[in-house]
């Protein structure tokens, strides 16, 4: 069954009464995609394929995957192995990325947030997309088993079905549980950082795996309530689509608690020494206190800018960031 296959079913599986419709505005916009991309500018066609890979989320996948190495060998590991992984890393992401783009290319088209992505505005035709996508997979999983190991590439290979077929294709549009399994894709660099420099697993990053899996929900449920209208008009239900604002923060509370708790096994089991306990108790604790403030206003019926929802959203990328900083900077203290 090809993706496209796929990817049409969803969309006709939708409720009566709003299917007809998104499907004749996504025809539409898809129509206007595939006018050739030839007429474009090469400079901006060459910014549009960079943009399928989703740069600014492969930032944050490459932040955990870096760190890891430097815990793994308890020191600076080898800068060469370090930029082969970030590269293969990138271009595995960038293929699950590009891929998902266009599988998503109808609600793409619908959606405020994603309206300017290359495939609705036409500057990559679908098929450049999957060739792209499938391309970049293929080649970041030969570029880590040649070049790092294979247990790397297989991981790498793994994150990206994942994401492409498990969330993208099986999860998103039919549960509201896709971010929080669909986010094991998201968890996978710890473990590839790690098996890039030992060849193996060990309890550290299995451990990391679980800090960023229960760290996703609530990192992406604050933006899922900004931008719910969106989700709720292509229905795909994101939690905020389906539940109130009272029932998503009491959720991203439990994530958060369980995240910040799991984020302090790595010292006890000897992984990590007081510098990252340090940070980790901070920057959790702060957490804590802006998931248990985003609750407090959920309750109290608050609604519109004065829910201030993305404050929790954006300081997870800087909770995040500061984790895995201190896990890189950890070894060299203890």
């Amino acid at each position: 069954m090809s993706l496209s296959g796929v990817c049409v079913t969803a969309v006709e599986s939708r409720p009566g009464g709003t299917s007809q419709a998104l499907k004749a505005l996504g025809e539409g916009a898809l129509g206007a995609a595939s006018q050739g991309p030839v007429r474009r500018p090469f400079g901006a066609r060459v910014k549009a394929f960079v943009a399928l890979t989703k740069p600014r989320i492969i930032e944050l996948l490459l932040i955990t995957t870096v760190p890891v190495m430097f815990l793994a060998q308890q020191g600076v590991p080898d800068l060469k192995l370090v930029l082969l992984t970030c590269v293969g890393g990138y271009l595995s992401a960038g293929g699950a990325n590009a891929l998902n783009m266009y599988i998503d290319r109808d609600i793409d088209a619908l959606m405020d947030r994603t309206s300017q992505r290359p495939l609705v505005t036409g500057m990559v035709s679908p098929p450049e997309c999957l060739v792209f996508g499938i391309a970049l997979a293929v080649v970041s999983t030969l570029l880590f088993g040649l070049t790092v190991n294979w247990l790397s590439a297989w991981l790498s290979l793994g994150a990206l079905l994942f994401y492409v077929v498990v969330y993208t294709m099986l999860l998103k549009r039919r549960t509201a549980q896709n971010i929080v399994w669909g986010g094991i894709a998201g968890c996978m660099p710890v473990l590839i950082g790690w098996s890039a420099v030992t060849n193996s697993l060990s309890w550290a990053p299995v451990i990391l795996f679980l800090v960023i899996f229960f760290w996703t929900p609530p990192h992406y449920w604050p933006l899922s309530m900004k931008v719910k209208d969106d989700y709720a008009r292509v229905g795909v239900p994101m939690l905020p689509v389906i539940a109130s604002n009272k029932v998503v923060a009491r959720q991203i509370v439990i994530y958060s608690w369980v995240m910040v708790a799991v984020s302090l096994l790595l010292t006890p089991l000897g992984y990590t020494g007081w510098f990252y306990t340090a940070v980790a108790l901070a920057a959790g604790g702060w957490w804590l206190w802006e998931a248990h403030a985003l609750q407090n206003r959920a309750k109290a019926e608050v609604t519109g800018a004065k829910l201030k929802e993305m404050r929790l959203f954006h300081w997870s990328i800087t909770y995040v960031s500061l984790l895995f900083v201190a896990i890189a900077v950890d070894p060299f203290l203890r």
